[in-house]
């Protein structure tokens, strides 16, 4: 059972026993990244991830790694638009470890310039493979495209100049501002007894106090193209269309109807351009639902030569689909959407992962069963009528290895 538990200066505490492990999956997590920084300082939610792990609590980078790998766990870290977490794997004895270091990651980082430069060097390196890999860096450049000049359209790993531009003052600055004890929560799933994490929470975090943190700017889907030359036989495209936010009434339309075009190989896309005209190896759609908008999209690998057909057979199977998808489509989508979260549930991470992004986002404890019960509630005209509002809107396109055009 899902437990939750409120300290006095905000910080919520989240936990899902589980009887049949001998590990435990403890993580924070914080409402913020990419979205919440400025053009100059456009990298420092990913490079405050990486700045924390050179050094924290009295400890260097090699002792942090020594220390949680001395019993065999893990620690790590991950940054998105809207989402920050650091989180430990363990062995459940040593949970109270594992609390203790994600404390001194958050609360006594020690953010020293000869680090700061050596971490900047580490990311550019990082920012650089992903731009050679176009799989990557096509998504990047669809979401600029879908949200031009917005801190939404940004890449989290951010750009050049500004990652150069950071200063020690910075992150200080950001760590001041992005994690209150009242917006982050400290969440653990695995062996382990809820009041047994509340206790390490109350040692490590009571004494933190509240404060106020920056609001994200609203953000809307404009839509363009993006364009990146490269050499190769190999063409990515990325299309994209507004879509429901999170927590919106048909958000999980929105989501069945992606699955539906693209979310597995029964899905039409994968059959139309895959399996019956052997255009396409990579296919894949889905959604993105921030927390005031959203970003439904389709992805499509190919042969350089085949740019303009398979744009355009992109675009006939999404109106297609909205026109023409039938009962045993929605059944097999809601099958498949079931199926997956309750089979990432059967991990302690899946758990933990699933506390935390509930609790994030809809502000209490979401049990699964209310996720199944939703979906079920989702009908074939929610689903056709999602579908017809998304194609309505702008669109966004991303192509590297082949220019292309929107249509007018």
């Amino acid at each position: 059972m899902m437990q939750l538990t409120t300290l006095a200066n905000g910080l919520r505490v989240a936990s899902r026993p589980m009887a049949s492990v001998e590990t435990v999956a403890v993580g924070l997590y914080a409402p913020t990244g990419s979205r919440y920084e400025s053009s100059r300082c456009n990298g420092i939610a990913h490079l405050f991830e990486h700045m924390v792990f050179k050094g924290a609590g009295g400890r260097s980078a090699r002792q942090l790694s020594e220390v949680i790998e001395d019993v065999g766990g893990d620690l790590n870290a991950s940054t998105d638009r809207e989402l920050t977490a650091f989180y430990a794997s363990l062995l459940a004895p040593d949970l109270a470890l594992g609390v203790r270091l994600l404390s001194d990651l958050i609360r006594r980082p020690h953010f020293e310039l000869q680090h700061l430069d050596l971490e900047k060097k580490v990311v550019l390196q990082e920012l650089a493979e992903a731009r050679d890999t176009a799989s990557d860096i096509v998504f990047d450049n669809l979401q600029e495209a879908a949200f031009p000049n917005q801190p939404l359209g940004r890449p989290v790993l951010g750009s050049e100049e500004p990652l150069e531009a950071i200063r020690i003052a910075d992150l200080q600055d950001w760590l001041r501002t992005q994690y209150s004890p009242a917006s982050f929560l400290l969440v653990a799933a695995g062996k382990l007894e809820h009041h047994a994490l509340v206790d390490l929470a109350e040692e490590q975090f009571a004494d933190m106090v509240p404060c106020d943190i920056s609001i994200a700017d609203p953000a809307e889907f404009i839509g363009g193209s993006r364009f990146e030359p490269r050499k190769g036989d190999q063409v990515h495209i990325a299309l994209a269309m507004p879509a429901p936010a999170w927590g919106a009434p048909d958000a999980y339309a929105s989501q069945l109807f992606a699955d539906v075009v693209g979310g597995g190989s029964s899905s039409r896309l994968f059959q139309q351009l895959r399996e019956e005209q052997g255009l396409a190896y990579s296919v894949s759609a889905g959604t993105q639902n921030f927390a005031d908008c959203g970003m439904m999209w389709a992805y499509v690998a190919a042969h350089r030569g085949n740019a303009g057909r398979v744009h355009q057979e992109i675009e006939r199977v999404l109106v297609e689909t909205a026109m023409g998808l039938e009962q045993r489509d929605l059944e097999r989508a809601r099958a498949l959407a079931k199926a997956g979260m309750m089979m990432s549930l059967e991990s302690c991470w899946g758990q933990a992962s699933y506390l935390a992004t509930r609790l994030l986002r809809d502000g209490r404890l979401v049990e699964p069963h209310e996720i199944v019960e939703g979906l079920d509630r989702v009908t074939l005209d929610d689903v056709r009528d999602v579908g017809a509002r998304m194609l309505a809107g702008p669109r966004a396109l991303s192509s590297v290895g082949a220019r292309l055009a929107l249509a007018a």
